[in-house]
C-alpha cells in the first residue's frame, strides 16, 4: 500500500495493559496455591517474590534486573551437568 503511513503515537498501555493484568492475576494464583501448600520457601518462589520487589520500583532498568535475579552468576563453566533441563533460576 503506497498511501500508508504508520501512526506516529501508539499508545503502549492501551496494546499491554490487558496482558500484563491477566499475567499478574495468573502469578498471584500461582502464589496463592503455593502459600496453601506450604511450598513458598522454595527458592525459586523466593526468586519470584524478590522480582516483584523490582517491578515496583521506579528504574529504567527493570527488565534487565529481573532478568539478573533468575540468571547463573558464575563464569566458569562446571565439568559435568547434575541434571537434565532447567530449573527457571539460579539456586544460591
Amino acid at each position: 500500500m503506497p498511501d500508508w503511513t504508520p501512526p506516529t503515537h501508539v499508545n503502549l498501555v492501551d496494546l499491554g495493559f490487558m496482558d500484563s493484568r491477566s499475567k499478574l492475576i495468573d502469578l498471584a494464583a500461582f502464589l496463592d496455591r503455593v502459600q496453601r501448600a506450604g511450598q513458598d520457601g522454595d527458592f525459586r518462589v523466593q526468586a519470584l517474590k524478590h522480582a516483584l520487589t523490582l517491578l515496583a520500583q521506579d528504574k529504567p532498568q527493570r527488565a534487565k534486573d529481573v532478568l539478573l535475579i533468575f540468571s547463573d552468576p558464575s563464569n566458569e563453566p562446571i565439568a559435568k551437568a547434575t541434571m537434565q533441563g532447567a530449573i527457571g533460576t539460579h539456586q544460591t
